[in-house]
Parts: structure tokens; sequence; C-alpha cells
């Protein structure tokens, strides 16, 4: 589904990524493991489209991922290292914004937000402003914006940074689940019981 072959990326002097190959399957639960500064943001970043590459080359279903193909990405989803919602509107709202930036519209695009809402245990507060979630609060909500759209491809870069047991128990039961019905996901941890527990494949 996936190929990335010898891909290189450089901050000045600092060389982030050093030419990283790496192939995911179809339906695959990858775990990228690895310490704070070990280039696991730096890759999700690339494969997202967020960054170029300095060198080396990504695929996605055959197709080449570069500037002039960023169609194939709309297949992706990204769940950041960092919170990406509006904090002065409510889960509903940011659900709506994200689904309609994907082209969703009308009935198709409540349904979905109904759908996230309830599988993330956020239907009550669908109406209050994010900023008065807690931190997995916002983090269950940031997954349902990257599923929206129902990607084949989801990115996870460490999406259970500073949250209670309770909302990491929550997102992992969520992620096993779709990962049963087909979804492909690549996951950013540097928690060696996370990627146990999690992934079918670990780099």
């Amino acid at each position: 589904m996936l190929n990335l072959e010898k891909l290189t990326k450089r901050y000045g002097a600092l060389t982030a990524l050093d030419d990283v190959s790496l192939r995911i399957e179809s339906g695959e639960f990858f775990g990228l493991l690895g310490p704070n500064g070990a280039g696991k943001s730096t890759l999700m970043s690339l494969i997202a489209g967020l960054r170029p590459a300095d060198a080396g080359t990504l695929a996605f279903d055959g197709v080449a991922l570069n500037a002039d193909n960023s169609a194939s990405r709309l297949a992706l989803g990204l769940v950041p290292q960092n919170i990406a919602l509006y904090q002065e509107l409510s889960a509903e709202q940011n659900l709506r914004i994200f689904g309609q930036l994907f082209g969703l519209r009308g009935a198709g695009l409540r349904e979905r937000v109904e759908e996230g809402l309830a599988a993330v245990q956020l239907i009550d507060r669908r109406e209050d402003q994010v900023k008065s979630f807690s931190g997995g609060m916002q983090r269950r909500l940031n997954l349902v914006a990257a599923l929206l759209h129902r990607p084949k491809l989801l990115l996870c870069d460490e999406p259970t940074v500073g949250v209670d047991p309770q909302s990491r128990n929550a997102i992992f039961e969520y992620l096993e689940r779709l990962n049963r019905e087909g979804l492909t996901v690549i996951y950013t941890t540097h928690y060696m019981e996370e990627a146990t527990r999690l992934c079918s494949r670990i780099g």
C-alpha cells in the first residue's frame, strides 16, 4: 500500500531522516517506536505532505506522492501530535468544518459526525466548546476529525500524549476496531506497551 524508498530529510546541519526505506501492507497496524527526536514525526509529516523530502520517493497504491499529485493524499488521515482543533468552537462544529474540507455535505456529513461522536463517547458534549474539554477528550475528537472522510490509511503521531488512562484505552479500542474493519494504521509512539498491544509489526 505505502512504499518509502531512501527518504532523507535535513534541517540545516541536522539530518532528521537518513536513507529510510519502509513498506506498509494493506490492513497492517504498523508501529514506529523510538525516543523523542528519533525522526518519527518528521517521517509522518513527509508521508502527509506537510514537508518535502530532500531525497527519496514515496508511493501510495503504486502512485507517487509528490507536490504534483497531492490528490492521492485524500486517501490519508492524519492525527497530529499537537491538537488540531478550533478551541472556541463546539465539538460538532469542529467535525462539520473538517468534514466539509474533505467534501462532505448534507445528510452524509451529519451521519458521519454522529457516528464519530458516538464512537468516542462525546455525544453528550457535542455542543460544548473544545476549550472546555480535557486533554483526553480533545485527543479523541482529533482522532474522529481525521477519520470523517474514511481514509484508507491513518497516520497517528503519538495520539495519546498527555491523556488519562480511560481516554487512552478508549483510543486504543477504537483504533483496534477500525483496524479489524480493514483500516491500515501507522502509529508512532515512544511507549513500548502501546506498540506491544496495538501493532502487528514494529519498526
